[in-house]
């Protein structure tokens, strides 16, 4: 007997085949049971969705229906839930569900055949880290709760629904994070809990903490992580885990909103603010926006944690009589009888000598600390030895042949290099324009503080004996933890547990050391250069700033004993703006209401809905050329369509514009915005748009299109 099947497959959204396609199977296959099927030449993987195909047996003609190949053996059917998730957010990004579905899925769970997918789940799990099995790990000694802590527990245990855990820096978040899984854990044998980072590099320190706490009772499967940084093999292991309910607690970053998770009644998204949790490829969806929706499918909570918290959920988290929508939690006190927040200080860099890069007030801060026995941290968020390198007789830069960017200065290596298409060449004896010796750099990286650190504290010796790597009398070690520093496996874990051992007395770095990191032994924070971003076309630019400048200058005064004297200096030559007011005096806020007032009076977002829709071609006008044809197409079309002329009215299509890094290994990009008061307008606009911009590409106008995508909710405008 022949049983129809509609079977999903990773097929684009503008595909003639769709996302479903009809085959036979000898047996009913359960929704969510996955599959090989063949398409075109090759064999695939296929989920059967939610309905079976509903023509007659009759209508179908069983000679050209092909089959299903085999069934994967050994892995459950995909949840309903799970299903509903991606069916939502492919059609919010504007994506087709087959894309998203497949591509949620573990690289090997879609590349294995049948046979060598069962041989797979024949062998036994490989130890994670050795030494880290439930056996050998001592059980970690719960810490007893600050009264906000405790209150904060008890509000998210006693309520439902979503949660803005506002936190200043050293509050102790982790902690409820952990309280609150374990009370789940110990309520209910079944359930899971999914914790999400912004960035790979957090996680092992997060793994830690938790495999201490819930290893020793639940087994070493109990956590696993899911993130990009994994081999196949492991990341299969671990969604497996997950999938099968082995796994009580999934770590991860925003690849995990998509992990297999049957029991969950818990997401924590911590740092929520960060706008890693954006896909910038593919689906470009937000996993934090993404976890909320899953919280309410699932009957979940879900903790949103921030000392800085999004715009769009702070807005979200206002009082239930004014529209809000989450519950907000503040922790407004850092963990310690004598722990305060560090005092900020600012330094108006237009009193300085020109061309300082260290004041002498700061370098005298530093000195005072490194000689105590502290650590220092400095933070640039620019790589690299300079920006730019110039020739002063005839205006040459470094600029890059492939993008509209210059090629950096790498002192280290004496290599120019681009950090957008990775184009590096040695650094030019002479000016290659007019054959000028004098080439000099212009601005300044994370090496170059280095180096000027390494010069201007010379003379200073280590004030006392913190390990038998760095004994008294030694000079001091400055160390630099960036892209280009830990670009080797391992390198960024023995940096890190240099700076924890007490081995480093300053460290410079970019936003890999700003946050997240528990140094107790930073007593002071130096921002360098920040102003930059006020000056950026983006408006969430002062958001950002103000968001690592926050989380920057919470790595100061995390341990207690020593919080009382911990300083965060900010050099700047706009020490008047209302952003550092805010910084100086840890109001987030005053600068948060300030920033929702003046989108507001603009329309902007949250108060409004945004879409980007990018093109990328050989040449510039054609990439502007096919966006603002579809512009053209649905202002002369759309409008007219029956039932349209609300919707579309209710949209606006700005003309197309370069993007901001204009050309990018030699391919031209350019960008469209759409923007609605009203979100459903927006969405039914996109999504009948879809067959526009399809049709579009093939204009004559638009020869040498390469790509076009939409973006949803775009944080980069």
């Amino acid at each position: 007997m022949n049983h129809w099947l509609c079977v999903l497959v990773p097929t684009p959204a503008h595909a003639a085949l769709g996302p479903f396609l009809t085959y036979r199977s000898d047996e009913a296959l359960e929704p969510g049971t996955l599959v090989r099927v063949p398409l075109g030449k090759r064999d695939t993987l296929g989920i059967v969705w939610d309905k079976q195909a509903t023509q007659d047996a009759a209508e179908l003609d069983p000679t050209k229906v092909r089959a299903v190949a085999a069934r994967l053996e050994g892995v459950a059917p995909l949840g309903s839930r799970w299903r509903q998730l991606v069916g939502f957010a492919a059609q919010y990004y504007q994506r087709s569900v087959g894309e998203v579905a497949l591509a949620a899925l573990p690289a090997q769970l879609r590349a294995l055949t049948v046979l060598q997918m069962q041989r797979r789940l024949q062998r036994p799990a490989p130890a994670r880290n050795k030494g880290h099995g439930a056996a050998a790990m001592p059980a970690a000694a719960v810490p007893a709760l600050s009264p906000e802590q405790a209150a904060a527990v008890a509000q998210i245990e006693g309520g439902s629904g979503a949660f803005l855990l506002f936190g200043a820096t050293g509050s102790g978040k982790t902690e409820v994070y952990l309280h609150c899984v374990q009370a789940l854990l110990e309520r209910d044998p079944q359930a899971q809990a999914l914790v999400m980072v912004p960035e790979i590099n957090l996680t092992p320190q997060l793994e830690s903490r938790f495999r201490a706490r819930f290893a020793p009772r639940y087994g070493a499967q109990a956590v696993v992580s899911l993130h990009s940084g994994m081999t196949h093999p492991q990341r299969l292991q671990a969604w497996l885990a997950a999938h099968t309910g082995k796994a009580r607690v999934v770590l991860g970053t925003r690849l995990a909103v998509f992990a297999s998770l049957p029991g969950l009644r818990l997401i924590v998204v911590d740092e929520e603010h960060d706008p890693s949790y954006k896909s910038s490829e593919g689906a470009r969806y937000s996993a934090r926006d993404l976890a909320v929706y899953r919280a309410r499918l699932d009957g979940a909570r879900v903790v949103l944690g921030s000392a800085t918290p999004s715009l769009e959920s702070w807005h979200q988290s206002r009082p239930a009589a004014e529209g809000g929508r989450y519950g907000r939690i503040a922790m407004p006190s850092r963990i310690g009888a004598q722990a305060r927040l560090p005092l900020v200080r600012r330094v108006d860099m237009n009193h300085q000598p020109r061309g300082t890069v260290f004041s002498a007030p700061l370098l005298d801060a530093i000195r005072q600390r490194v000689a105590r026995g502290e650590q220092c941290l400095v933070f640039l968020n620019r790589r690299g030895y300079a920006p730019v390198l110039h020739c002063n007789d005839c205006g040459w830069s470094s600029d890059c042949p492939h993008c509209s960017a210059f090629r950096v200065f790498h002192k280290a290596d004496r290599t120019l290099r681009c950090h957008h298409c990775g184009l590096s060449a040695p650094v030019p004896r002479a000016c290659p324009a007019c054959g000028n010796p004098d080439i000099a750099p212009l601005g300044r990286g994370t090496e170059q503080l280095e180096e000027q650190l390494a010069t201007l504290l010379g003379d200073m010796r280590r004030a006392g004996s913190v390990s038998a790597d760095c004994p008294e009398g030694v000079p001091l070690r400055i160390a630099r933890i960036d892209a280009d520093s830990t670009r080797h496996k391992g390198a960024l874990e023995a940096q890190l547990a240099a700076v924890h051992a007490g081995d480093v007395d300053v460290l410079v770095g970019t936003q890999m050391i700003a946050k997240g990191h528990d140094f107790r032994r930073v007593t002071l924070v130096a921002a360098v250069d920040p102003d930059s971003a006020l000056f950026s076309s983006d408006f969430r630019a002062p958001e950002r700033l103000f968001a690592l400048l926050m989380q920057a200058a919470g790595r100061a005064g995390r341990d207690a004993a020593l919080g009382e004297h911990s300083e965060v200096w900010i050099q700047t030559f706009q020490s008047s703006h209302p952003l550092y007011a805010a910084l100086k005096q840890h109001d987030y806020p005053a600068f948060a209401d300030g920033q929702l007032r003046e989108r507001a009076q603009a329309a902007m977002p949250p108060f409004s809905a945004q879409a980007l829709v990018r093109a990328e071609a050989r040449t510039q006008a054609a990439a502007q050329a096919f966006l603002n044809l579809a512009r053209a197409q649905a202002a002369s079309d759309m409008a007219h369509w029956e039932g349209w002329a609300e919707v579309v009215a209710q949209v606006t299509v700005y003309p197309a514009i370069p993007m901001g890094m204009e050309r990018v290994a030699n391919v031209e990009r350019a960008q469209m915005l759409i923007e609605s008061p009203s979100r459903a307008a927006l969405q039914q606009f996109l999504g009948a748009w879809q067959a526009v911009l399809q049709a579009t590409r093939g204009h004559s106008a638009c020869k040498g299109l390469i790509r076009w995508a939409i973006d949803v909710d775009p944080l980069a405008i």
